[in-house]
C-alpha cells in the first residue's frame, strides 16, 4: 500500500505502474513509473489529482483507508493527460456530492474527454483564487503550457507544500520510499533528465515563468505527479529544471550516428578518440539504429556538444537519424556546439539534409566532414581537422558561460 503521510493532514495515496513498457506510447519506462495523488484533510477533505484509469482500484483502497468512509469534497485537477485524469469518472461516481476544482479549459476537457458537463460539479477557479478547506487553504497557480495548456499547480499555504502536477516529476516508480530522503534519489535525478527532455523539452520558456512564479513561494515539499517528493532535494531538481529550461548544458559531447554497414560508425568511432585525445573526457555515443531514441534525446539535450552523422540513403538522410533530428527540432534545441558528419557510395545527399535541419534550427555548424564510401588516411585527416574545430568552438562556447 502506498500510502505517507507527509504532514498530519496531508498523504500520498499515489499508485505505481510497473506493467507499462512505454510512458506516451512513446519512451521506455525499463524503472516503471508512479501516478502521484494526494489527500489534504482539514475540516474539508481534497483529492490534488488522480490516477490512470487502470490503477483506480488501488487509489480507490488507498482513499478508504486514510479516509475511514468519509467524502472527498473537491477534486483538483492540475493536469488533464488522462494518466492523471481517467480515475475522474469513476471519482464521480463513487463520491457524487464531490467537487471537481479547475480553471475554465480543465472544465472544457473534462466534458471532452469524460462527458461531464453539468457546471454544478465544478469549482472554476483562476489564477490566485482560493479555496478554503477550514485549517489549510488551497491556492491556484495557472502554469499554461508546462506542458498543457490547462496546466495548473496548487499551493496549500499553510503548510507550505506545492503541488506541481508534472513539472518537477521523474520516470521510474517509487521503490518504498515516497519521499527523497527516504530513497536512493540518484535514479530519479538521472530519469528527470529524460523526463525533461522526452516530455517537456519544447516548453522551455513556460517552465521559466512557472519557475520564476514558484520560487517565491519558498516550499518546504514539491509534490509532482511522477516520482518522489521533493523536501531535501528540492534545490536540486529545481536546478536540473531550471538549466534545461533555459537550455543551458552540461559539459559533454553527444554522438549520434546512423549506419548501415559500418563504415559511418567508423566515422563516430574515429571522431570521439580524437575528441578523447583533445581531453573530451565525458562523450555518449548513440546508433540511433538501434538505441532508444528517448535515451538519445536526453543526452543530447544534456551536454554542451552535439555531433551528428548519417548516410545518405535512397537519396535522402538515413530514417533512424532523420527522425532524431525532427525530435531535436520539435523540442526547439538551443546553445548546441553542432558538429556533421556524414557518408555516400555514388550520391550525396545526407550532408545537405543535416544541415537543413541546423540552420532550420538556428544553429551553427562548427564542424563537418563527408565521406564517399570507405574509411581511408584522408578521411582519418580529415576527421583529426574536424575535431579541432570542433573543440575549439566548444572551448570557446563553456568559456563564455563562465564569464
Amino acid at each position: 500500500m502506498n500510502i505517507r503521510a507527509i504532514l498530519p493532514d496531508i498523504f500520498y495515496v499515489g499508485v505505481n505502474d510497473r506493467e507499462k513498457h512505454r510512458f506516451e506510447s512513446l519512451w521506455p519506462l525499463p524503472h516503471g513509473v508512479s501516478y502521484n495523488s494526494y489527500i489534504v484533510r482539514s475540516h474539508k477533505t481534497a483529492l490534488i489529482d488522480s490516477v490512470e484509469v487502470r490503477e483506480s482500484l488501488t487509489l480507490f483502497s488507498h482513499l478508504d483507508e486514510v479516509l475511514g468512509g468519509t467524502e472527498i469534497d473537491y477534486l483538483v485537477v492540475n493536469h488533464m493527460e488522462p494518466d492523471h485524469s481517467g480515475s475522474i469518472p469513476l471519482l464521480a461516481a463513487k463520491y457524487p456530492e464531490m467537487k471537481i476544482v479547475g480553471n475554465k479549459q480543465t472544465v472544457a476537457m473534462i466534458g471532452g474527454f469524460y462527458g461531464i458537463t453539468d457546471q454544478e460539479r465544478f469549482v472554476t477557479v483562476c489564477d490566485g483564487d482560493k479555496l478554503d478547506l477550514g485549517e489549510i487553504t488551497l491556492r491556484f497557480l495557472m502554469t499554461p503550457m508546462v506542458h498543457w495548456p490547462e496546466t495548473m499547480m496548487t499551493f496549500a499555504e499553510e503548510r507550505r507544500i506545492l503541488f506541481t502536477g508534472d513539472a518537477f516529476g521523474t520516470f521510474g516508480a517509487l521503490n518504498g520510499g515516497i519521499i527523497d530522503f527516504e530513497t536512493d534519489t540518484a535514479l530519479y535525478l538521472e530519469e528527470a533528465y529524460r523526463y525533461y527532455s522526452n516530455i517537456v523539452g519544447k516548453y522551455g520558456k513556460f517552465v521559466q515563468r512557472t519557475i520564476e512564479k514558484t520560487a517565491p513561494l519558498a516550499p518546504e515539499f514539491i509534490c509532482p505527479t511522477h516520482g518522489p517528493i521533493w523536501h531535501e532535494s528540492i534545490a536540486e531538481i529545481s536546478a536540473i529544471y531550471d538549466r534545461l529550461s533555459r537550455y543551458h548544458s552540461e559539459p559533454g559531447t553527444t554522438i549520434v550516428y546512423g549506419s548501415m554497414y559500418g563504415n559511418t560508425e567508423a566515422m563516430a568511432e574515429a571522431i570521439a578518440m580524437a575528441l578523447a585525445a583533445r581531453g573530451e573526457k565525458r562523450i555518449r555515443i548513440h546508433n540511433a539504429g538501434k538505441d532508444s531514441l528517448s535515451h538519445i534525446i536526453s543526452d543530447a539535450f544534456r551536454y554542451d556538444g552535439l555531433i551528428v552523422g548519417a548516410p545518405t540513403y535512397s537519396m535522402t538522410l538515413f530514417p533512424p537519424v532523420d527522425t532524431f533530428m525532427k525530435a531535436m527540432q520539435t523540442r526547439e534545441t538551443q546553445n548546441k556546439v553542432l558538429g556533421l558528419f556524414s557518408s555516400f557510395t555514388w550520391a550525396s545527399a545526407a550532408g545537405k539534409a543535416l544541415e537543413g535541419y541546423a540552420e532550420a534550427m538556428g544553429l551553427q555548424v562548427a564542424a563537418k566532414t563527408e565521406m564517399k564510401q570507405g574509411i581511408n588516411n584522408e578521411i582519418r585527416a580529415d576527421i583529426e581537422k574536424f575535431a579541432d574545430s570542433f573543440m575549439s568552438e566548444l572551448h570557446k562556447s563553456r568559456y563564455a558561460r563562465l564569464r
